[in-house]
């Protein structure tokens, strides 16, 4: 017992300090598109633009760089939103039947990592009504809100209901002002009798102010009738009397005349005059896309011009039999007539024109719709209507997400050529004004480097994404497709179909024109990228796919014609009792190609059988590409189009790899039931099970290191994983080092790959010209003929045959090699190719550091022993201290299948810090994460969002902005104030279940290892979110299971996480 007696050491408060001072843990902004959104509103005098969606959020947007979120207490659709002009403060209305007021408020000064910041101001809820039942009436649908309106005063809030009645709130008290409500017995009676005919008026579907007169709104009937009413005589000024369903109203500028539209597909104009109380007959009654049965026009705007002719806007209206299935919306001025045709239902829309009541036209610069999956802007004042690229809210989910890359400090030239490339994809139909939602003002400094995130799709493209700042802003996009023979047309061009100017018409009429960029089907799954590759200096990049396609790409400013050129790898090497039963290769097209200005492939490296690649390296400075997939891994030059190596990893048991994901996919239940068999199994005969296996030195030194040290009292037992298991074979990852294999005097270019069981395999390559400098891609003859080399200098088996997630080479210092080319070049410090070596193997359940070249055991930390959780991603990351400004540490981050992160310090692994960043339940979410090498991350919360993380108390991407308001920002109480990010989608546990004003500790607080608080709670959550990222296989499903079950049996005392303030973080 004294052994373990002084193992837990006592704190060092200097190192405490340092690590304050190194990690911080935030949430700190949301990429991409609203998930489910459900609501649309704009401020006119700030420029702000919200939105809100199903789960209760609330996203304010302005100028790129302004956003923060609110997020009610309930997760309750929001139906409606209305801004307060001017003031910073916004009315919302849920599916529950409830408003809510919420403003901007100032919270008080912070502290993070040592460094005080300035307040963060936060849009926080300041109150709610909900409107009472009818005395009575025992239903509550009479009184269930349809439609708000508030007034330009902003002192008054109309609220339409189903039972017909307006009511009228005060604000900002929220109090219902009694002798105002007006209510559908006394409009009936003013209604002549042969219109009354005992008929209801159904439920108020609009509600509008009069744009000239103040004090006078205009109610719309579902049956058709409307109504003006003036609020200070409380009496109606005219009756106006439709027979058509009505589905929405809008006032032309001068208030003489209003427009209606209706559920039969039609419009009406009625005149507003004070000679007529009844108006029976509108001046001009049209249903434009008659004389067939049309859908409903859901909503109409009508906005005058300085050129006479008012342009008209509308959504819906489509003939049902031929285009009842189209998401639309219309644009006539004059003779002038366009239909936008989407590929998500609209949602909403709005017009951006001056606010000024003055101007004597409306003259709007810009349409904004929402789109239930984009957010599409047009340009109004530009010929032809043209759409406007979007800083920010792209679709990221425009094909589902299958992979992502992040690519740190990108170089001035090579950002330039991207920027280059992507604008010549816009073509005519996109315009570059400015954007014109453009509130607040971006104090964040510019971003000292350029930082890229790249996102494989489904249908065979890669997306290009400045991920500098706030504002995740498209780049460029590059499509695979035109490699092979597809469904789609073979001379397709990478640009989308909206951009080409012959398929902006599908047919005469409607004149149809195809918008946005959302297109979730793909000609054939097996384009779909699963890993990509880029290196920043050589401008070449590798990307991998479901098919066994590996392409490797260069970069050129100059459209081409050429033919790629195809070799073929065959994994299996003969191997003679397997049979692929899975998806045929891609056929590669035989004819030269148009590629344009971009990326543009160089070769296509077909892997037999055709099974998805799981995993890829590039070496630019010695032309190589690494590639796996369930059957082994090839080594290719690229440079001289050779094979240098293709290894078989089957194992003889390794049936179900010979099935392919699309077709594992189908066998779900059977899997299932046979992975259910194993996990019993493995408890009843666990201790029977012996390994055959050949001795290795690894082994030795794992046995020796178990016979040196008992088992620990908090360790848990991990037994090995049986041989047999399927896909046993998959490559997990591939690592190109230059390091010492075969002796401790002579260093070279070295190959390392791990498999699912726990096999790690190192070759020795004999590269020519390695140490002269590398020779270009248009070498000579003679170099030409000098082929790479390849010769297994290592394998190892790891004792538990744990997956191997990660290998890393560690020079003579503990420091990772660097990059190709960064070296050579001068772009970062040399390695230490004097003193030894080690590697760094990351494998489900522990990290281990070996020597090299002996390969014996150094260090290791049994992550499942000591936390009961699975390593699923792993990344080497450079953290900088945020007080002193030349130190910094090299830490190994460790995100596991509970959803936390393990901070370790390398080469001793000794734990640093744990945060919870990701709910255990969210699959995809952490299959997803990526990290950067400055200490950020992304994660995917929803199909098309990016959730950014920062686990460096220096290097944080968060908004900071500074907004004009009508009014004073309120001060928050001390205890009120916090760093929260709210998270829209439930990624952050409990966020929506706080009550205002509660003060609660912030969740970047740091839990350090050598303290007795339990480092093993995970998050817990009611919701459970299984959104795929790209293909969601069986093993996914499994490992879930499996680990929910472990959670159970092993995990004691988890602690539940308190609750958080629902704030927001603008800084």
């Amino acid at each position: 017992m004294m052994k373990f007696r002084f193992r837990r050491q006592g704190t060092d408060p200097q190192r405490e300090k340092i690590k304050q001072e190194l990690f911080a843990f935030n949430k700190t902004v949301e990429h991409g598109f609203p998930h489910q959104p459900s609501a649309l509103a704009f401020d006119p005098k700030l420029q702000l633009m919200a939105i809100g969606t199903k789960s209760g959020a609330i996203k304010v947007y302005g100028a790129p760089g302004v956003e923060f979120t609110g997020l009610h207490k309930d997760t309750t659709a929001v139906t409606q939103i209305n801004f307060l002009p001017g003031q910073g403060r916004l009315l919302s209305l849920l599916d529950d039947n409830t408003i809510h007021l919420w403003e901007l408020v100032a919270g008080a000064p912070r502290e993070v990592g040592g460094v005080k910041k300035e307040g963060v101001v936060s849009l926080q809820e300041v109150g709610n009504y909900s409107l009472p039942g009818r005395p009575g009436i025992e239903s509550c649908s009479a009184t269930r809100v349809t439609v708000l309106l508030l007034l330009k005063s902003c002192d008054l809030l109309c609220i339409g209901t189903e039972g017909g009645g307006v009511y009228f709130l005060q604000l900002p008290c929220l109090s219902l002002k009694d002798n105002q409500t007006l209510l559908q017995d006394q409009v009936t009676k003013s209604l002549p009798d042969d219109y009354r005919c005992g008929k209801s008026l159904g439920p108020v579907e609009s509600l509008q102010e009069h744009p000239q007169q103040s004090g006078k709104i205009l109610i719309g009937y579902s049956r058709g009738l409307v109504v003006l009413w003036d609020l200070s005589t409380r009496y109606a000024d005219q009756l106006f009397l439709g027979k058509q369903q009505l589905e929405s109203l809008v006032w032309e500028r001068t208030g003489n005349l209003f427009v209606s539209s209706h559920n039969d597909g039609g419009y009406s104009v009625w005149p507003v005059t004070s000679s007529n109380t009844y108006n029976h007959q509108p001046v001009t009654s049209t249903i434009p896309y008659g004389p067939f049965p049309c859908k409903a026009i859901s909503k109409i705007l009508y906005r005058t011009t300085q050129t006479g002719s008012p342009v008209l806007l509308y959504s819906g209206g489509m003939p049902r039999a031929s285009y009842g299935d189209r998401h639309c919306l219309t644009i006539q001025q004059d003779k002038e007539h366009i239909t936008l045709d989407f590929t998500s239902r609209v949602i909403d829309f709005f017009t951006i024109q001056s606010p000024e009541p003055e101007k004597e036209f409306d003259d709007p610069s810009a349409l904004v719709v929402l789109l239930e999956e984009e957010l599409v802007v047009i340009d109004l004042q530009s010929p032809g209507w043209p759409s406007l690229p979007t800083p920010y809210l792209a679709p990221l989910h425009s094909s589902a997400i299958t992979c992502s890359c992040h690519i740190s400090s990108v170089p001035p030239k090579l950002w330039e050529r991207l920027v280059n490339a992507g604008k010549a994809q816009h073509g005519l139909q996109q315009t570059h004004r400015s954007w014109p939602i453009s509130g607040g003002k971006n104090l964040a400094l510019p971003s000292k480097q350029q930082e890229l995130l790249l996102t494989g799709h489904e249908d065979g493209t890669v997306r290009f994404w400045d991920a500098s700042g706030v504002a995740l802003t498209p780049l460029y996009k590059l499509s695979t497709a035109n490699v092979f023979h597809t469904d789609c047309d073979p001379s397709d061009d990478p640009q989308d179909p909206s951009d080409d100017p012959d398929m902006q018409q599908e047919e005469e009429w409607p004149p149809f024109r195809k918008v946005g960029c959302f297109d979730p089907y793909s000609d054939d799954p097996r384009l779909g990228i699963q890993k990509i590759s880029l290196c920043k200096y050589s401008n070449k990049l590798v990307v991998a796919g479901t098919a066994g396609q590996v392409i490797v790409l260069g970069l050129s400013d100059e459209r081409s014609d050429h033919l790629v050129d195809v070799s073929v790898v065959d994994l299996l090497q003969d191997r003679e009792g397997f049979t692929w039963k899975g998806h045929d290769r891609l056929e590669p097209r035989l004819k030269p190609a148009p590629f344009a200005p971009g990326f543009q492939p160089l070769v296509l490296v077909q892997c037999l059988p055709p099974a998805s690649v799981t995993a890829v390296a590039l070496h630019a400075e010695w032309n190589l590409i690494a590639f796996g997939t369930s059957h082994g891994f090839g080594l290719f030059d690229y440079h001289r189009r050779n094979t240098v190596l293709a290894r078989c990893t089957l194992h003889p048991n390794d049936s179900l790899a010979m099935e392919g994901p699309l077709s594992r996919v189908k066998s779900l239940k059977k899997s299932l039931r046979q992975s259910f068999r194993r996990i019993r199994k493995s408890r009843v005969s666990g201790k029977k099970r012996t390994i055959n296996t050949p001795t290795s030195k690894v082994q030795e030194a794992n046995a020796a290191l178990a016979e040196q040290e008992e088992v620990a009292p908090v360790q848990r037992r991990i037994e090995p994983r049986s041989a047999d298991d399927s896909l046993s074979g998959v490559v997990r990852c591939l690592c190109f080092a230059d390091t010492f294999l075969r002796d401790g005097t002579h260093h070279g270019p070295t190959l390392w790959a791990g498999t699912n069981s726990g096999s790690v395999y190192a070759y020795a390559l004999e590269v020519p010209c390695v140490g002269s400098g590398r020779v270009s891609d248009r070498g000579g003859a003679s170099e030409s003929s000098v082929c790479v080399e390849a010769v297994l200098g290592k394998e190892i088996q790891l004792m538990h045959r744990a997956p191997v997630v990660s290998i890393c080479v560690l020079d003579g210092r503990g420091k990772p090699l660097p990059d190709p080319y960064e070296a050579s070049q001068d772009l970062a410090i040399a390695p230490d190719m004097t003193n030894a070596h080690s590697v760094l193997i990351a494998s489900e359940e522990q990290l281990k550091v070996f020597s090299l070249p002996k390969v014996s055991a150094k260090t290791k930390f049994k992550l499942t022993a000591h936390e009961g959780c699975r390593v699923r991603k792993v990344a080497l990351v450079v953290f900088s201290s945020a007080a002193q400004e030349d130190y910094s540490e090299h830490t190994l981050v460790c995100l596991t299948n509970l959803g936390d992160m393990h901070l370790f310090n390398i080469p001793g692994l000794r734990p640093q810090v744990r945060y919870d960043c990701i709910r255990k339940e969210d699959i995809s979410g952490i299959a997803s994460c990526v990290f950067t090498k400055n200490g950020q991350g992304f994660y995917l919360i929803s199909p098309s969002e990016y959730e950014r993380f920062s686990l460096s108390a220096k290097v944080v991407t968060e908004p900071l902005f500074s907004v004009q308001l009508d009014r004073l920002l309120e001060p928050t109480p001390a205890g009120d104030s916090t760093t929260t990010q709210p998270q829209a989608n439930g990624t952050h546990k409990n966020q929506m279940g706080q009550a205002e004003g509660q003060t609660e500790e912030p969740p970047s607080s740091l839990s350090s290892p050598n303290l007795d608080t339990p480092l093993d709670s995970p998050l817990s959550c009611a919701d459970l979110t299984l959104d795929s990222t790209g293909e969601l296989t069986v093993e996914d499903v499994r490992d879930f299971l499996t680990t929910v079950d472990e959670a159970e049996n092993n995990l004691k005392n988890i602690k539940e996480e308190e609750g958080h303030t629902t704030g927001i973080l603008i800084n």
